[in-house]
């Protein structure tokens, strides 16, 4: 039985270290840092983490409050984003992929 449990060990920590290496930069590092393009880029990040760690631990009901209070942030910025410069926000959410373009 201790074999099981350090198999599953292992296998989180490798799990854990893929997830960590996983998210790609799309945006350069040079841009400003606090460009709504990188805040939104970096809570994506900090959103997909966030999913893969839900998959080992199903009951994080405290981190679940934070991943709700960052996609609220994402929201906000991508509607302001949305009403200023539609043509960023096209090309943004293609990027990232975090939702279908809307059509008017």
């Amino acid at each position: 039985m201790k074999n099981k449990e350090k198999i599953k060990k292992k296998d989180r920590k490798i799990l854990l270290f893929m997830v960590k290496n996983s998210f790609i930069s799309v945006i350069p590092q040079e841009e400003n840092k606090g460009s709504v393009e990188f805040q939104v880029f970096s809570f994506t990040n900090k959103i997909r983490r966030l999913a893969s760690h839900f998959e080992l631990h199903k009951k994080d009901f405290l981190s679940e409050r934070g991943l709700r209070k960052i996609l609220g942030k994402r929201q906000r910025l991508l509607t302001y984003l949305s009403k200023k410069n539609r043509v960023r926000y096209n090309k943004l959410i293609g990027q990232l992929n975090i939702r279908e373009p809307q059509t008017r």
